[in-house]
């Protein structure tokens, strides 16, 4: 049967529209961003077989394009609708901080590398560049490494800092592992960074480390 032919509160749309998108499950809301099912298959069914194929929302979201588009009923052109809704989410995250200092939000910018880096295969080291009153100037992804670690190279942190002409930074990275408490590289890293820093006047308010499902702070850790 037809989506169409459902009574009208139970159409993923309307439902939405009526009680709001919380209100629908995973494979509803996979059926209102694809707009139509797939041979013969509810947008709905589809949502539930897709969620059953990658396991669940996070592993269908992460899924390679690739595999994506070999998928019977998503292909390049659903891939492309779940990554842009993934990216508006993520963009989203990033607004929240540009409304004021990010020191008086720390769930907002928490909320928002959990979003970027929580989910990357391999290590990641990124800078959230602040003014003078602590509010977002950029956010800038420094270094890439393996699953096992980054090189951070002090003189490039600086100098990308002085180009975004920043008063004080947020430094952050994940660990792919998901196991977010800070290893004793990570505070080794994070005090040659301070020194360094602070020979050019640029305050490191913090380290926030991002793992599975939490992001440690160094500064709440008494560790900076």
């Amino acid at each position: 049967m037809s989506i169409r032919d459902w009574p009208e509160s139970e159409r993923p749309r309307e439902k939405l529209l009526a009680q709001g998108a919380q209100s629908l499950s995973d494979a509803e809301l996979l059926a209102v961003l694809f707009g139509t099912g797939s041979r013969g298959i509810s947008a709905v069914a589809l949502g539930q077989g897709l969620l059953h194929r990658f396991r669940s929302l996070r592993e269908l979201l992460l899924a390679g394009r690739d595999d994506c588009v070999a998928t019977a009923g998503l292909g390049a052109r659903r891939y492309g609708i779940l990554q842009a809704s993934l990216e508006l989410a993520r963009r989203h995250y990033r607004e929240a901080l540009k409304t004021g200092p990010a020191l008086e939000a720390p769930q907002a910018t928490r909320n928002f590398l959990i979003a970027q880096l929580r989910d990357r295969p391999y290590e990641v080291f990124c800078c959230l560049h602040l003014d003078n009153r602590h509010r977002l100037i950029a956010f800038d992804e420094l270094f890439r490494g393996t699953i096992d670690g980054a090189s951070v190279h002090p003189r490039e942190v600086v100098k990308q800092a002085l180009s975004r002409n920043a008063a004080a930074v947020i430094l952050a990275h994940n660990h792919p592992s998901g196991v977010a408490e800070p290893s004793q590289a990570d505070e080794l890293i994070t005090a040659r960074l301070r020194d360094a820093l602070a020979l050019v006047d640029i305050r490191v308010l913090d380290h926030l480390v991002v793992g599975d499902t939490r992001c440690v702070s160094f500064a709440e850790q008494g560790l900076l």
